[in-house]
């Protein structure tokens, strides 16, 4: 990427892959193919190639154990994990870590929400006590969100294993990073147990954050919907962005970056209590960005994130000036709801209207469809219109964005310097991908 980006350009390691599956470790050669050098480094197919059951995706924690225990064997380990951390059973990883005498489970680390998910977004997280395991809880959303020494005291190998969902501002992805940090510093390596992004692996859209504004809620220039996998995205902030580490990815078998959350087989579990269902997910890239405004995303209801409202707006109008931008894959429909108890206190209890989206092509660009929802919903709002700007900006990554908008800029004007930036993360990104 560029020298302003991220300084130094692509950084390529080789990949050391073991066993029936890969376990990979760094970067490879852009446009590699996974299996085929499982194939060279084995002398044997790669994974899913002889023994996957056609519609089966099997997560890293069940290659890791079936497969490249060796990895792990007879080491101390320290889990990063939330209730997404499952197999195809929904059997917990933490129980299943647990339950192998050939390691040992010493420690856990949770993320943002808790390690069981239920936390609002943004609230602190004691640490504690695992009553099953009866294991310590070290929290990475309280006192600090990068592990201590402390809580690496006595782990020989720290490994990750969360459900994404493919947006640049769920901060489960910077809580690996800092723990990635956090192995490199304490000279133990770090293993990823890849999970499917459940938005799609190909479609790659928005813009892409600009360093000034990083935070936990975009630490990296990556783009707003990033069409990578956590195993890819770890690969990716070693290479590219000065996360030195020793990393080694247990990858998904049976995936392919075209597949939908629903053609994996996969069980779905709310990562976070604001993220029901895949369609929320789907739409989470554009609408998030809402969160930076006064208007409501939907939290308090069974379907945040697929729709906004205020109670001053006129969603019949907001929808009719929507739909005739004609963006592809997606229409916009008038839409009235109460937002009970929202996470974020907006309009609690007060009916609000607004517009509902619904897509009817998964590949759809919901930052573009966010970018004339903010347009238009702020032209009808008047006064009304509120910016959270520091939030907002920190999302957008960036305040162009925000001043875009505030200037009236068109939908075409505000997106288009995006493009050149989305275009160097496309081929720096090639050399990442495992699938």
């Amino acid at each position: 990427m560029r020298q302003s980006r991220v300084g130094a350009g692509l950084v390529v390691a080789g990949a050391v892959l073991l066993g029936a599956n890969l376990i990979v470790r760094g970067g490879r050669e852009p446009g590699a193919d996974a299996p085929g050098l499982a194939a060279q480094a084995a002398g044997e197919p790669g994974p899913g190639v002889a023994e996957q059951v056609a519609g089966e995706t099997r997560p890293g924690i069940e290659v890791l154990l079936a497969d490249s225990i060796h990895l792990v064997e007879g080491l101390r380990a320290g889990l990063v994990t939330n209730h997404t951390g499952i197999d195809r059973q929904g059997v917990s990883t933490i129980d299943l870590l647990h339950g192998d005498a050939r390691l040992e489970l010493v420690a856990l680390y949770s993320p943002e929400h808790g390690i069981r998910g239920q936390a609002e977004a943004g609230e602190l997280v004691d640490s504690g006590m695992d009553p099953s395991t009866g294991l310590p809880i070290h929290s990475l959303y309280g006192a600090t969100r990068k592990p201590t020494p402390e809580m690496l005291d006595g782990v020989e190998v720290l490994l990750f294993d969360i459900q994404d969902i493919g947006a640049r501002y769920y901060t489960y992805v910077y809580t690996m990073a800092l723990a990635m940090e956090a192995a490199g510093e304490a000279g133990i390596p770090f293993v990823v147990l890849d999970r499917p992004n459940p938005i799609g692996g190909v479609e790659v859209q928005g813009n892409v954050l600009d360093p000034a504004f990083a935070s936990f809620v975009g630490m990296y220039p990556i783009p707003m919907r990033h069409g990578m996998t956590p195993g890819e995205l770890a690969r990716l902030f070693q290479g590219e962005f000065g996360v030195s580490v020793e990393l080694g990815v247990a990858p998904l078998s049976g995936w392919s970056r075209s597949d939908g959350f629903g053609d994996t087989g996969l069980p779905w579990v709310a990562p976070s209590p604001n993220m029901p269902s895949v369609e929320s997910a789907r739409h989470y890239p554009g609408t998030c960005l809402f969160e930076g405004t006064n208007l409501s995303v939907g939290r308090g209801t069974p379907i945040a994130f697929q729709q906004i409202g205020a109670p001053w707006l006129d969603g019949e109008a907001l929808a009719a000036s929507l739909n005739g931008y004609g963006i592809a894959g997606v229409r916009f429909e008038a839409a009235r709801f109460v937002p009970e108890n929202p996470g974020d206190g907006k309009h609690g209890g007060v009916e609000v209207g607004g517009v509902r989206l619904v897509a009817t092509d998964p590949g759809y660009d919901p930052t573009e469809a966010a970018v004339a929802a903010l347009i238009e919903a702020a032209a009808l709002s008047g006064d009304r219109w509120e910016w959270r700007e520091a939030a907002f900006d920190r999302l957008a990554g960036t305040d162009r964005l925000r001043l875009a908008v505030e200037a009236g800029a068109s939908l075409q004007e505000v997106r288009a310097p995006w493009q050149p930036d989305l275009d160097e993360f496309l081929q720096v990104r090639e050399g990442y991908l495992l699938y």
